[in-house]
């Protein structure tokens, strides 16, 4: 009798024996959905072609076609700037089967730019609706009514680049939102961004973008969480012609370019959105207890019905395919993983994980979509945002993951916010940073940030703006000696730079951070008078030479471009130096780098030892430096050579004798060994 296969994720981790059918049976679960959405042959790229079928299309040749999923209307119409929105027997859908609704028109029937929408009856009653598979949605400025437009332009903007290979080891991501990525009080456009703030992030040394916010979204202060239009890019920001020109120019500059998509739930707004579609209440959400998110105010999907599971993964080929973004951020995956959305859990165990609690349906559609992502791209890029730490969510399906590649390291941001909030300078303790910087599971690869774009919004603050606060407005002009002002930037480089070196995927950093940008996002709304003085990033200020702004900006970017530039530098075993709590020192190797810090707020040490493989090591950067704001008391002209100690001899380590001012890092490059060279052979006597 055959033994039965244990899946990779199991041997790998004894502690996940005992829940090992729970593992398998999840594991089968995918299988046998994908068997049964497939008829067999196991392809989902075959399968999430729902886009292809579903809403407005024109024929070649001439002509429309528009298809519908609404079974439980009585009625379906076309109505628009066509016919004057009025509902007519021209333009009235008919029953094909299966709930499916269907009109073909003639080309003259409407024309690009025209705006329509559903109108839609069922037993007791009727309604506008957006189409679901809509992938042009605009809103009056006047009335702020959202529509439907016909997208369909005869000389259409065709992506040049077709062949683009992320190149992300490291995977540096620069997470940023179009509409707030502009220095003026204003809506940012697509186009905008592509000419002045991509090149920023290619300066910058960052390999990727993480793009917020472009599902459309009813709310612009929702940041794009709370989504009406699936696969419709936000209009507010520009055409869909802009955006495949912005993620163009991104590939040909070798940024890969990742999409914030929010799969977690949907808006509950019936005329934007799919709230009550077709007069039900169950076309794509739940229809009971579960339907309403009681943390968010949406709605949340029903994962076990195969159309939902269509829609859902052919939105993910659509973003694919469509405009070439390079891989997805999950939004929400804790929520989706568990019944009580991880409500009030504090996961301290694997009992946790696996209690009952997980909701599967979810859990199948996450795995297939990251096998469908994978189909479509093999070297497409997945990120969940998740914090509960379900084990395998960033393992290979086949090694019993769910398929992620990488998972958002969620603790590290809280961490630092706690330790700025809660412990005095002289409290921080090295050994602490340095293990909940690396406490992770070795299977896994993670996405480690230093803060949120949460910290960012009102209500909450920055790093920097925790650190500084009020002291910005007065004292960042160069040549203001400010105690408070010299303190934040320090942390704030030491915090960055011990954050983004102990990788083991990848890093993340939100638009303007990387300089401190003051205060906090504001999006307009009632409270404000509907301002946008603080949705936007004030790249001004780091542009000018007599603000500090510019030195946190070239550290990051120093930084960035060093860890980029080492190939496969998250792979690199993080080999501990030297940590000592009582003088707060800490180092540590990767490679040929050497990274020493001292968190000592008051003390500078001379000729500090560190045990260190021996040899000789040159200085690379120094967080002391002027360029970066320090006051030049490290020379970085200096060649240091470990001294020997006979007790270590035989592990071939010597002393680094370094100085160390107060509130300081800096990195140093061991040499290559130099070779003795063999003597030559005397030539043979004839």
């Amino acid at each position: 009798m055959a033994r039965k296969k244990i899946l990779p994720i199991i041997k790998d981790d004894p502690w996940l024996k005992p829940f090992a059918a729970a593992i398998e049976g999840r594991h089968n679960d995918a299988v046998r959905k994908i068997d049964e959405l497939t008829g067999g042959t196991g392809k989902l790229v075959d399968f999430a072609n729902a886009h292809h079928y579903y809403g407005l299309h024109h024929i070649d040749g001439g002509g429309w076609v528009f298809r519908e999923w609404a079974p439980n209307a009585t009625q379906v119409s076309l109505v628009g700037e066509f016919n004057d929105w009025k509902e007519c027997a021209p333009y009235r859908l008919k029953a094909v089967g299966d709930g499916n609704w269907e009109i073909k028109l003639p080309e003259r029937a409407m024309k690009h730019g025209d705006l329509y929408k559903l109108l839609i009856s069922w037993d007791g009653g009727q309604g506008e609706r957006i189409p679901a598979y809509a992938t042009r949605v605009v809103q009056d400025e006047v009335t702020k009514i959202f529509s439907a437009q016909v997208w369909h332009p005869e000389e259409p903007y065709k992506l040049q680049v077709t062949d683009f290979v992320p190149s992300v080891s490291p995977l540096l991501i620069y997470e940023c939102h179009i509409g707030m990525g502009q220095n003026r009080e204003g809506v940012g456009t697509y186009d905008e961004f592509r000419r002045l703030v991509l090149p920023r992030i290619v300066a910058g040394g960052y390999n990727a973008i993480q793009i917020m916010a472009i599902q459309e979204h009813p709310y612009y202060g929702s940041f794009g969480y709370h989504v009406s239009s699936f696969y419709a890019a936000s209009s507010r920001f520009g055409t869909p012609d802009e955006l495949r020109h912005l993620i163009d120019d991104a590939h040909a500059a070798g940024l890969a370019v990742i999409m914030d998509i929010v799969h977690s739930h949907a808006v509950k707004n019936e005329v934007e959105g799919l709230g009550r579609f077709d007069g039900s209440y169950d076309l794509y959400f739940y229809g009971d207890g579960r339907r309403e998110h009681p943390a968010w105010d949406s709605l949340c999907f029903d994962y076990g019905k195969n159309a939902v599971l269509n829609f859902l993964l052919s939105n993910c080929k659509f973003w694919l395919e469509e405009y070439g973004f390079d891989g997805f951020r999950f939004d929400g995956v804790t929520s989706m993983l568990y019944y009580n959305h991880g409500l009030g859990q504090a996961f301290g165990s694997y009992d946790d994980y696996y209690n009952g609690g997980e909701d599967t349906n979810a859990i199948t559609y996450l795995t297939l979509a990251n096998i469908l992502i994978h189909e479509v791209k093999p070297h497409a890029i997945t990120i969940a945002e998740e914090m509960s730490g379900m084990p395998g969510l960033a393992r290979p399906f086949k090694d019993g993951g769910i398929g992620f590649d990488y998972r958002m390291a969620m603790g590290i941001p809280d961490y630092w916010i706690k330790t700025i909030k809660e412990r005095k300078d002289e409290d921080w303790k090295p050994s602490s940073i340095f293990w909940e910087l690396t406490n992770r599971r070795a299977d896994e690869k993670t996405i480690s940030y230093a803060e949120s774009h949460d910290q960012a919004l009102v209500g909450d603050k920055t790093i920097i703006f925790r650190l500084i606060d009020k002291e910005m407005y007065w004292h960042m002009m160069v040549g203001d000696d400010n105690g408070v002002v010299s303190r934040g930037i320090a942390l704030h480089k030491m915090i960055r730079l011990v954050t983004a070196s102990t990788i083991n995927g990848g890093y993340l950093n939100f638009m303007g951070n990387e300089w401190g940008h003051p205060e906090w996002i504001d999006f307009p709304r009632e409270g404000n008078g509907w301002s946008y003085k603080y949705a936007r990033r004030q790249w001004d200020l780091v542009d000018r030479d007599d603000l500090k702004y510019q030195y946190l900006n070239n550290w990051d970017c120093d930084i960035m471009h060093l860890i980029g530039g080492t190939h496969n530098f998250q792979a690199l075993p993080i080999r501990k130096l030297w940590d000592k709590d009582d003088d707060q020192v800490l180092a540590y190797m990767r490679g040929d780098l050497v990274f020493v810090f001292n968190f000592n707020p008051v003390k500078s040490f001379a000729d500090y030892g560190i045990l260190a493989p021996e040899g000789d090591y040159d200085g690379v950067i120094d967080s002391d430096n002027a360029r970066y704001g320090g006051y030049g008391n490290i020379d970085s002209a200096v060649r240091h050579f470990t001294q020997d100690d006979p007790l270590y001899h035989g592990a071939h380590l010597g002393w680094l004798k370094l100085y160390l001012p107060a509130r300081s890092a800096q990195i140093l490059r061991l040499r290559p060994a130099r070779k003795t060279a063999r003597p030559r052979k005397a030539p043979a006597k004839k």
